[in-house]
């Protein structure tokens, strides 16, 4: 087709923009896209479903076969029997207040160190934050045994100061996190504070603080999940049943020979519940601190 054609189709307006004829393969994309998440979806929130429907089963149904989903006979004193059976009431407090207490601590002593090696020139920095964050690729079953032996020395084994006073102290993520969004906000404002006579820790408090509120939240969020679902430190230093957190509740239901699977899944559930009502609330701050670990440089 010649120029001069194509300028009598676009005068008379017979044709088509190039971008109107790649709408449908879009929209056909988008549609397999969304089906393939909603199939991720569904795979991902099966098993979730199955724990809440098998806690309302009896016993017997658990295992019938081949397995049905919804129960036959709903037994929802199944939850009657699970918290007559355990100290639910006691592990609940102990896990509310050990994460409540590593949030406080963990995000205002991340938003410092981060702030430092965002912000504060001293020699070695760059190495210092490498081996920082290379921290996260250790496992943490490889540093049990010298942390076990340094909780030793301090008589804090069978105590909640096991589980609080590391968690809090270092959190590589978290210094990470924060300290990709600490180098994007601009530093004249700390200047002008400077030139206002604040000194580093009036500049951290009242001007740099205010401004990680968003990722502060979000990753105040993620630290409250992993202490409420942490299983393995408390497994290792907590001996005693009055100092157990709710993870540990829920595995007395398993016995060596035996266990009580529906009582299992009843405390799986109510174990399950305050995490699925604070991502429910907070689901926009997770999203934002999931793009914020990876949006400034």
């Amino acid at each position: 087709m010649t120029t001069s054609e194509l300028d009598h189709l676009e005068a008379t307006g017979t044709a088509q923009p190039k971008h109107q004829a790649e709408r449908p393969r879009l929209r056909w994309t988008r549609v397999l896209l969304h089906l393939f998440l909603l199939a991720g979806a569904v795979v991902m929130a099966l098993p979730f479903a199955w724990m809440v429907l098998s806690s309302f089963k009896p016993l017997e149904e658990i295992f019938i076969q081949p397995p049905k989903l919804l129960p036959k006979v709903w037994q929802p004193e199944n939850y009657r029997n699970a918290l007559e059976a355990a100290d639910f009431v006691r592990g609940f407090v102990n896990s509310l207040y050990i994460a409540v207490i590593v949030v406080v601590v963990s995000v205002f002593t991340a938003a410092m160190a981060a702030y430092a090696f965002a912000r504060i020139r001293f020699t070695g920095r760059g190495p210092l934050f490498m081996v920082f964050l290379a921290t996260l690729m250790v496992p943490v079953q490889l540093t049990v045994i010298p942390l076990y032996l340094i909780l030793g020395r301090l008589n804090w084994i069978d105590t909640h100061l096991a589980l609080i006073v590391p968690a809090s102290l270092f959190n590589a993520f978290g210094v990470f996190l924060l300290r990709q969004y600490v180098r994007g906000i601009p530093i004249e404002l700390e200047e002008a504070a400077a030139i206002d006579g604040a000194g580093r820790a009036r500049i951290f408090l009242t001007v740099i603080l205010p401004l990680l509120r968003t990722p502060m939240v979000a990753l105040g969020i993620f630290t409250f999940l992993g202490q409420w679902n942490s299983f393995f430190h408390p497994l290792i230093f907590l001996n005693s049943d009055s100092l157990f957190t709710l993870p540990l509740v829920v595995n007395q239901f398993k016995g060596t020979y035996s266990s009580d699977w529906t009582g299992l899944m009843a405390a799986a559930t109510l174990a399950a519940a305050p995490l699925l009502i604070v991502f429910v609330i907070a689901q926009r701050q997770i999203v934002e601190g999931i793009a914020l670990s990876g949006s400034k440089s």
